[in-house]
């Protein structure tokens, strides 16, 4: 009697032993361990000090960072770099498979961006680099002289769009794939066109930034490009006022300053952007044109014109002439507009 009652015992302790062994191992790897509300969560785990930046994201992320600790270690779990997206009620396990093998990539989309340290400081919100070490990427010497780019002309190779990007790349890693892009961009179609206008590539990015700022009404700016084609092939000075007003900002280093009168003494101004005292197109964009602008370039109207002015009476239209006495004429028609509404800078 006194055997079986041992044996009755010794059977309880075993059922309690692996009752509480059943519930841990359950609780390390198949409970609901997630500590936020929402429906999902972004979890960025960074390339620096992976191993310790990894839990000290996690511990936030997770209501017991203890539990996650044990499952990582029997899983020989070990933190990689990465974006990571858990869903709300995700136990340990499904976690944990998530953090090795599902780093999920963003969208990024950029256009318009002014110089490229503008880039680089939006790119820098949305990747791990930093702008810094962007920017110093782009205008690395023995880079610059393996693609033969200039500090001021390298910009062109950042071709707006929409990218998909790891949100652990770094700084090379995004400048390279912004080459691989613009090499991508220049189709044989392109390609073809350029050659024909005997234009750089870098000329036609360059040109097509003037186009840009010059006309924001897409269907008007392969008009605008051929008057800048024309003027070039007659070796006149393009005389782009984009072009001051990109001087004046870069010198103030105010690239939000608002200039919406060029004046006599800015044409003056000492530049290699001063497209007043210099033929052809400056030494790189000044700002960064969206494809239509480029494409305007290569696929141009064909037409006489060779000056153009805002058109006072169409908002964003300009009026176009083929001799100057003509242009003159609409010039005094705008700056009488100008007058009235008292815009002298």
């Amino acid at each position: 009697m006194m055997k079986q009652r041992i044996l009755v015992a010794i059977a309880l302790i075993g059922v309690l032993i692996g009752g509480a062994f059943v519930t841990h191992f359950y609780r390390v790897f198949f409970a609901s361990n997630t500590a936020f509300e929402t429906a999902s969560k972004e979890v960025l785990i960074p390339s620096k000090y992976t191993q310790r930046a990894a839990y000290d994201t996690l511990s936030k992320t997770v209501k017991r960072i203890d539990l996650f600790q044990q499952a990582a270690t029997r899983k020989g779990y070990s933190p990689i770099p990465g974006r990571f997206i858990f869903e709300k009620g995700m136990n340990n396990n499904e976690m944990i498979n998530r953090l090795r093998a599902e780093n999920k990539p963003l969208k990024l989309t950029f256009n318009n961006k002014q110089t490229l340290m503008h880039l680089a400081g939006f790119v820098a919100k949305k990747i791990e680099a930093d702008s810094i070490s962007i920017a110093t990427a782009f205008s690395d010497t023995t880079f610059l002289q393996e693609i033969g780019f200039t500090p001021e002309n390298v910009f062109s190779i950042c071709i707006p769009n929409t990218y998909e990007f790891f949100w652990n790349t770094n700084a090379r890693q995004f400048r390279d794939r912004m080459l691989l892009e613009y090499n991508r961009f220049w189709t044989p179609k392109r390609e073809a066109a350029r050659r024909k206008m005997k234009l750089e590539r870098t000329e036609v990015i360059s040109l097509a930034a003037i186009v840009q700022l010059e006309s924001y009404r897409v269907a008007e700016r392969p008009t605008v490009a051929g008057v800048y084609l024309n003027r070039i092939r007659k070796r006149m000075r393009l005389q782009a006022d984009p072009t001051i007003i990109y001087v004046l900002k870069r010198r103030a280093n105010d690239f939000d300053l608002d200039i919406r009168r060029v004046l006599y003494e800015d044409l003056k101004i000492k530049s290699p952007y001063n497209t007043y005292r210099n033929r052809g197109v400056p030494p790189g964009p000044i700002t960064m044109p969206d494809v239509s602008a480029i494409d305007a370039v290569l696929f141009a109207e064909k037409h006489k014109y060779l000056y153009f002015v805002a058109d006072p009476d169409r908002t964003g239209y300009h009026l176009f002439a083929t001799t100057l006495s003509q242009h003159n004429k609409n010039k005094k028609k705008y700056t009488t507009w100008l007058r009235q509404r008292n815009i002298y800078r």
